[in-house]
């Protein structure tokens, strides 16, 4: 049985981990990670983290997003849950829902739906 000290340096190892999806790679299926992610190649499907997501500028995802903090250079096809910040930088492009605790929306950045916050 582990103990609470433990417990919460394991779960800090999963947060800390990270994922990277490099350009040229092309997923087919729903992505769900405990730890940051960042991608700069395609994905169709969900993407679920409980950590932050970095979208690249080439990065494109075909369905729906949930994460704690995100920051989108690339584009979304599907709605977008954040539960903290969520950061549009100047190419990124959001063809879907928005809803977020805080949004940020830099110059150039292209967002046709609803968002609620």
């Amino acid at each position: 049985m582990l103990t609470s000290k433990e417990q919460k340096r394991a779960a800090e190892e999963v947060t800390a981990s990270s994922t990277f999806i490099s350009k040229g790679t092309v997923i087919a299926g729903n992505v769900e990670t405990t730890g940051n992610f960042r991608m700069e190649g395609k994905l169709t499907g969900n993407l679920t983290s409980k950590a932050k997501v970095a979208l690249g500028p080439v990065a494109h995802i075909k369905g729906d997003v949930v994460a704690q903090n995100t920051e989108i250079d690339g584009q979304i096809e599907g709605n977008v849950t954040i539960l903290e910040l969520l950061t549009l930088k100047t190419t990124s492009s959001i063809s879907g829902d928005i809803s977020a605790a805080k949004l940020v929306v830099e110059h150039g950045a292209v967002f046709n739906g609803r968002c609620t916050m």
